[in-house]
């Protein structure tokens, strides 16, 4: 179960708005896309591979960027043991262009069997590209004529470089939907195959987006919120995280926000924070600095018990507390908190703040009067990159 809390420490009172009426605006503008309509695209066969990976080997490497590992990772991340990896782990590459890695890379996989999904829509984004030449290279060495059956691709259904590379080595193939955006894609083959690989249910998961998707008032609130502050001068929204293992949520967050609304100079500026340790750093500048921020609080119970005597309490429950600490603290210091909290870390709970929060930022994009789908500034930078690689020394 989860709860949202838009009232205890805002200053905003929605009651005013007619969440019906916004709705069906929203939906009249034909503006949805493939993510919207859940459909359970190659279950089946994502849970047959699945289960055929994680028989046959130790380390199942993801080799990708952006929408592209990032909710794969949130997920796994999220459902797992802080020190005992999955079997098969499930590890992720081509996400940066460190040299220290994918040497360390290369050197954990010597001894380990191996198996390989790389995730690219076009297959010529620079880093994704980098580390699969290298990791190709290891397979076939490793592996001969038999490296083949240990890759696994998955990009677009129709064009590009990898579905040709794919089709020539007759790589086992799942498709990039073309009307699903990389942020957006998590529901897909491109996040439901590494989390279905870390032994996680795929149909909670969905689940979950389902119950999502038939109860969105919280997500309109929540969505016009953020706006009416946007609009007030709150131009930079902190999602504090209480438990660590949310940390790639909050860096999916991140990317889909950015993304999503960062355009035409509009758009609220997303970061994160991992609280009660970010307290130490960043809390004074978020309670006494510039007043352009406000806070989307993720908290999510423990199952664990921990019993604390000397305050006669549970470690959990001095959690809570200290969040909510922060929270009224903050709210005097005029700096707003929304509170979503989760009953326990589940797939049923994850799928539901994915729905939930890939709606929002699509309504977001909707009020900016934004193109929320695409991203043509991240072009920027690849221009001169890609001109400087290849310029004469």
């Amino acid at each position: 179960m989860i709860t949202f809390d838009f009232q205890k420490y805002q200053y905003k009172k929605l009651e005013q708005y007619n969440l019906d009426d916004i709705k069906e605006r929203f939906l009249k503008d034909n503006n949805m896309s493939g993510w919207y309509r859940l459909e359970r695209t190659d279950f089946d066969r994502i849970l047959d591979t699945a289960s055929y990976i994680r028989a046959n080997c130790d380390v199942f490497l993801v080799i990708g960027i952006g929408g592209s590992y990032m909710g794969a990772k949130a997920v796994i991340d999220a459902m797992s043991s802080y020190f005992s990896p999955s079997k098969p782990e499930v590890v992720f590459a081509g996400y940066q262009l460190s040299s220290d890695y994918l040497t360390d890379l290369l050197d954990y996989l010597q001894d380990k069997e191996v198996m390989v999904n790389v995730i690219s829509k076009s297959g010529t984004t620079l880093e994704p590209a980098i580390a699969f030449d290298e990791i190709l290279t290891f397979m076939n060495k490793k592996y001969g004529e038999k490296a083949s059956s240990r890759i696994f691709v998955t990009t677009d259904e129709h064009t590009g470089t990898l579905l040709e590379l794919a089709k020539e080595k007759n790589y086992t193939r799942f498709v990039v939907p073309d009307d699903i955006g990389g942020r957006f894609s998590v529901l897909t083959p491109v996040g439901l195959l590494p989390i279905a690989v870390a032994g996680l249910d795929i149909e909670e998961l969905f689940y979950g987006a389902e119950i999502a998707k038939s109860n969105l008032k919280d997500c309109y609130y929540y969505s016009l919120l953020r706006h009416e502050l946007y609009e007030e001068g709150k131009v930079v929204e902190s999602f504090d995280i209480y438990e660590p293992k949310l940390a790639s949520f909050a860096e999916w967050l991140k990317q889909l926000f950015g993304e999503s609304q960062g355009k035409e100079g509009k758009g609220i500026l997303p970061v994160s924070t991992i609280n009660t340790r970010d307290l130490h750093s960043l809390g004074q500048y978020y309670q006494e600095g510039k007043d352009i921020l406000f806070s989307t609080v993720l908290f999510a119970h423990s199952n664990a018990t921990i019993s604390l005597n000397q305050y006669q309490k549970t470690l959990d429950e001095v959690n809570e507390i200290a969040m909510e600490s922060v929270a009224q603290a903050h709210f005097e210091g005029h700096l707003p908190s929304s509170i979503i909290c989760m009953d326990e870390i589940s797939m049923k709970n994850l799928g539901y703040l994915i729905f939930f929060f890939e709606m929002s930022a699509m309504l977001g994009g909707y009020l900016l009067n934004i193109p929320y789908y695409d991203q043509p500034g991240v072009n920027g930078y690849k221009d001169i990159l890609h001109r400087r690689i290849k310029e004469d020394k």
